[in-house]
């Protein structure tokens, strides 16, 4: 994804984005003591603005998460939220946008800790239309790699050093020729994708893996799980063992930046005729009318800025 922009929120301003620089001696930097949201922006060339999704929801979890590395944001929330507002106007970009929000420890000095650390917030915006291919639907493999645990790094924090594993796992898939890839957790269990959740389709019932299987608490995956049953689409939260992946009608990932994306390979098996399926187009539909303003419900999940 390339990344094209003017400006940053950066200690507690907004500024051309070469001036938002950090020391290389950063504990973040160094220690990976960060945390981050991904958040969408979806432009509305009708009313030419953009309506930023779930907003409240995302600072909400930036808040959450940072109190798991003894973080606090050294601005309110509100403050924030106009910071967010400010920076796409700054920007003006008449495309969907992904922005980048991270509580990051600013203090310079040797050795790992959480308490008595000075914090900062940054935020950056970028044009993204796609991260993958939602139409045609995408291929991924089980990653060798496992999914961090809850006693090691939190996977429900969106902490910055969790993500090597991501990296690891997203390099994995793609040298194999896949575009993503899914994590098993310790146990062997599925969990989820390297920046995505998973659901599978199987006898019409939509079935995600609970939070005890080392997963991110998701808004869209939240968003994914209110629409569907808004569909009459049975929903179940339980665990799923990685040969279910296999025999499953479908197979799709969510996420900020994946939005509602079908599998139709794992691990070079097909999933169905290795197309789309029926629920995941109709939940794709669904969340993209809700994210674009023009579904009748919902309009609280979208926060209007105007360009």
């Amino acid at each position: 994804m390339e990344i094209k922009n003017r400006y940053a929120y950066f200690e507690g301003r907004i500024a051309p984005i070469g001036d938002a620089k950090v020391s290389i001696m950063t504990s973040a930097l160094n220690y990976g003591l960060a945390v981050f949201e991904g958040i969408r922006a979806y432009w509305d060339p009708a009313q030419r603005r953009l309506l930023v999704f779930r907003l409240d929801d995302h600072l909400e979890r930036f808040w959450q998460n940072g109190r798991i590395l003894c973080m606090e944001p050294p601005a309110p929330r509100h403050a924030i939220a106009a910071a967010i507002a400010e920076l796409l106007r700054r920007e003006a970009f008449r495309s969907d946008v992904y922005l980048r929000p991270l509580l990051y420890k600013s203090t310079c000095e040797i050795g790992p800790r959480v308490h008595d650390n000075r914090c900062d917030v940054s935020i950056f915006a970028t044009p993204l239309d796609r991260y993958v291919n939602t139409e045609d639907g995408i291929t991924v493999v089980v990653s060798s790699w496992r999914r961090v645990s809850d006693a090691a790094i939190p996977p429900r924090g969106k902490i910055s050093g969790s993500y090597v594993t991501a990296a690891l796992s997203k390099s994995e898939a793609l040298l194999a020729g896949a575009d993503e890839a899914v994590l098993l957790s310790e146990s062997g269990t599925v969990s989820e994708g390297t920046v995505s959740n998973l659901f599978l389709v199987r006898d019409g019932v939509l079935i995600t893996p609970p939070i005890s299987a080392g997963i991110l608490e998701g808004i869209t995956r939240r968003t994914v799980l209110t629409l569907a049953a808004e569909l009459g689409i049975e929903v179940a939260e339980r665990t799923v063992l990685r040969s279910e992946l296999y025999v499953a009608d479908e197979v799709m990932l969510t996420g900020t930046a994946t939005e509602v994306a079908p599998v139709i390979e794992v691990d070079r098996r097909p999933v169905g005729d290795r197309t789309p399926g029926p629920i995941a187009r109709r939940l794709a539909k669904a969340f993209d009318n809700v994210t674009h303003g023009r579904s009748d419900g919902h309009a609280d999940w979208c926060t209007p800025v105007s360009l």
